[in-house]
């Protein structure tokens, strides 16, 4: 989720972040691939997760969104769209607990209402 924000806060892509040496050299435990591999595929893709948010949101435009939810929600529909391994109500579940951690008060809510939605959709396509 940090590498998305970092990267929509300096209007560069996730592959720059992580390019440079600001990024490397940070005192953080070293990325593991997995949330790599996240990050990278929800950055290619964010013109379709956005798309799939914009209809999911009811009263909500996207860049009406709080930047952190707007990201989380990318990683987030990513991971249901591109991640077998991982169980679309265990994403909703962790998504949840980003933004409670992360978000405002009302960031959790939104999330998981946002997210279930996309998850219905999903399912009926």
């Amino acid at each position: 989720m940090q590498l998305l924000f970092q990267a929509e806060a300096t209007g560069r892509s996730v592959q720059s972040v992580l390019e440079t040496d600001e990024y490397a050299l940070s005192d953080e435990a070293p990325l593991d691939e997995f949330a790599r591999s996240l990050a990278l595929g929800a950055d290619a893709m964010r013109a379709k997760l956005d798309e799939l948010i914009k209809r999911s949101s009811t009263n909500w435009s996207i860049d009406r969104m709080p930047s952190v939810d707007r990201n989380l929600l990318r990683l987030a529909i990513y991971e249901m769209l591109e991640v077998d391994e991982v169980a679309t109500a265990v994403t909703i579940d962790e998504s949840v607990e980003l933004a409670k951690a992360y978000g405002t008060d009302e960031s959790s809510r939104f999330v998981n209402g946002l997210l279930g939605r996309v998850a219905h959709e999903l399912d009926e396509a």
